[in-house]
């Protein structure tokens, strides 16, 4: 995968400062937990938002922000961060299309992250 795409998906450089700090090893095990936590993660973005409840759909997306980061899963953390206001005058005719990005492309991110770090190890 080109630079430039993996860039859009991971947050090379934070993933950098925390292989140095803690190893890349350490850093997985962390990604392991992650990917155990991602199905209920996702599962409740999609159930608030099939409930049409709005307030728990912005703040389970303010969660799954923090642990995506957390991480280094750039790309989905940013749709998350997208979705977590509700407020926003964007959210009415966006917000079901941010949630799709997460549900699309949550499982290849997170490939592509352990992949990543496992080349680190």
């Amino acid at each position: 995968m080109a630079t430039a795409e993996i860039e859009s998906i991971l947050d090379l450089n934070t993933l950098e400062q925390y292989c140095s700090a803690i190893g890349a090893g350490t850093l997985l095990k962390s990604v392991v937990l992650f990917e155990q936590l991602m199905p209920e993660y996702v599962g409740n973005l999609v159930n608030a938002k099939e409930a049409q409840d709005k307030d728990t759909l912005c703040s389970e997306a303010h969660k799954f922000k923090g642990a995506a980061g957390s991480v280094g899963l750039k790309r989905i953390q940013q749709f998350a961060q997208l979705l977590q206001h509700g407020e926003d005058a964007a959210w009415a005719n966006e917000h079901e299309t941010w949630l799709q990005a997460i549900v699309d492309n949550a499982n290849q991110d997170l490939a592509e992250l352990k992949q990543y770090l496992e080349s680190k190890v």
